[in-house]
């Protein structure tokens, strides 16, 4: 009985020490992984136009410390227009309309905004200014995103260039149609 107990006890205490094993190796296999993420500083997303639209072009993301640097060079809008432009909530670009990307991605749950605000969703870009020929070059930071870190990671998510500009309105701006539609991934 003695025997059978201290059993039990050594089953018991093996169990624990391979469960531990294994948590530590979990936690270890996390850490690795989050470091993995922290190490990325650049991202890109290439522009397609939706179903009827020839908007096209490509962003850069750049991790500079806290913040997101945003360069954007996109052609096909319409020439002198500004055009809203919003990272959103899935990277998604396969419906025609785009609408497969969801809603502005706002993972701290603030009110609608232009750029300048803090308390905004963390997708609110702005405006492209498109010059006579319907290009536009656009540069923006972000104190409120990060590329992959734990702030708000915008990779794998998508990037929305819409038909009007946005007027800050509630509850996202009024910018209409999306013309073009591109998923933010890891770059070089």
């Amino acid at each position: 009985m003695k025997f059978h107990h201290l059993l039990i006890h050594s089953s018991a205490a093996a169990a624990l020490l391979i469960a531990g094993s294994f948590s530590s190796h979990a936690a270890d296999a996390h850490a690795s992984h989050s470091s993995a993420w922290a190490a990325v500083k650049k991202a890109v997303a290439v522009l397609h136009p939706t179903q009827g639209n020839k908007t096209h072009g490509k962003i850069t993301f750049t991790q500079e410390g806290d913040t997101v640097k945003i360069v954007a060079h996109v052609e096909g809008l319409i020439p002198g227009q500004k055009h809203a432009f919003h990272i959103h909530q899935f990277g998604d670009c396969s419906a025609a309309d785009a609408t497969s990307v969801g809603g502005h991605y706002n993972p701290d749950n603030h009110a609608h905004g232009l750029p300048e605000p803090a308390a905004r969703h963390a997708g609110d870009l702005g405006n492209l200014q498109a010059n006579d020929k319907g290009v536009a070059h656009y540069e923006v930071t972000i104190t409120n995103a990060s590329i992959a870190g734990l702030k708000n990671p915008i990779v794998g998510r998508g990037v929305i260039v819409h038909a009007k500009p946005d007027d800050g309105g509630q509850p996202v701006g009024n910018a209409g149609a999306r013309i073009a539609c591109g998923v933010i991934g890891v770059a070089q």
